[in-house]
């Protein structure tokens, strides 16, 4: 029977995939469809992408499946043919990357959860066929054009600081659970605008205009393929581009260049800067914006705290990590959090 779980240790992969010439792409997808059976889905899906080089992470649910992946360049076609073999797939819309290394990831991860995208919707009349329409960038571009038009950017406080639309909205949370209601109540007197929300790939936007339609608004748009889809066709079909800044990916790079504007600021000096890095603190490993005087000053610590913790022998290290729970700061990125760890107000 073929492997379905990865054997080999994630620091060996890593190194593995950072000596590895083999030009790589990174892809992102995501489709609503039901699964009936994602256990068994997720074991085939895991045989053969393994078969392909494929590595990244993919989450499956009854809903439908989400990735992010990278793939030999040679197998990105045998990878296309694949997907498409599912009737529920064929022509689905794969996001390249705008920038990539090939580095963007090292194991294979395919995973089942409740859903691809944790809502808190438990409304058993919502309904994910009745979403928002599509629009593409040029069309994009001309509904932003006008002054009645909203934006609402569906992203987290960390991914808007350091890229966003012109006029885009903030909802001033750090999960999406929490943004679905907070949108539909910071809109509540505008339902007969044109309202247009965005995210990275598309998967929360589209998500979200389905629950705003759900809530009685009229004319909801979502952008198609996400920043990612949008900055590949303004760079094909040379059109305006309104997205400012560095677009957030959740891989190794942790972000894509779109334009050359810093639009964020360190969260240590306070400098323009846009690079997020993970505090390597063990005990913290907080995501926050470094530039590279702090990076070189801190040691790529989030604070003071961390910067002692690290320089302490490692067996005293051992001894004090030994059961503090990380799980608030590992990949904590909130406004709040990080004010409270670097004391700059980001």
């Amino acid at each position: 029977m073929a492997q379905l779980h990865n054997r080999i240790s994630r620091r060996e992969l890593k190194e593995r995939i950072q000596n590895d010439p083999t030009p790589r792409t990174t892809i992102s997808f995501y489709c609503y469809f039901r699964i009936a059976e994602p256990v068994s889905f997720r074991n085939e899906l895991y045989r053969d992408l393994n078969e392909l080089g494929v590595l990244g992470r993919i989450y499956l649910a009854t809903e439908g499946i989400n990735a992010q992946i990278s793939v030999p360049a040679e197998n990105t076609e045998s990878l296309r043919s694949y997907l498409y073999s599912y009737p529920e797939l064929n022509n689905l819309r794969l996001n390249i990357a705008v920038e990539d290394d090939g580095k963007s990831f090292y194991v294979l991860d395919v995973k089942v959860r409740n859903k691809i995208v944790a809502d808190g919707i438990n409304d058993s009349s919502f309904d994910m066929a009745n979403k928002g329409r599509y629009v593409n960038a040029r069309q994009f571009n001309e509904l932003t054009s006008d002054p009645e038009t909203v934006i609402i950017d569906m992203r987290n406080h960390y991914e808007f600081e350091v890229g966003h639309f012109e006029n885009a909205i903030e909802i001033p949370s750090d999960t999406f659970r929490e943004q679905l209601p907070m949108a539909a109540e910071m809109m509540a007197a505008d339902k007969e605008k044109n309202i247009i929300m965005y995210c990275t790939g598309g998967i929360r936007c589209e998500k979200a205009s389905a629950y705003m339609l759900h809530k009685g608004f009229k004319n909801v748009f979502h952008l198609e393929g996400g920043i990612i889809n949008y900055v590949n066709h303004v760079k094909k079909d040379r059109l305006e581009n309104k997205f400012h800044g560095k677009n957030f990916v959740f891989d190794q790079r942790l972000g894509e260049r779109v334009t050359d504007e810093i639009i964020a600021h360190c969260h240590q000096c306070g400098k323009p800067a846009d690079t997020h890095v993970n505090c390597v603190n063990d005990a913290c490993h907080l995501l926050f914006i470094q530039c590279d005087g702090c990076r070189e000053k801190m040691k790529q610590t989030c604070s003071q705290e961390c910067y002692d913790f690290i320089h302490l022998p490692e067996e005293d290290q051992k001894k004090l990590r030994s059961g503090v729970d990380k799980g608030r700061n590992i990949f904590n990125k909130s406004k709040q959090k990080l004010q409270q760890k670097t004391g700059c107000g980001g």
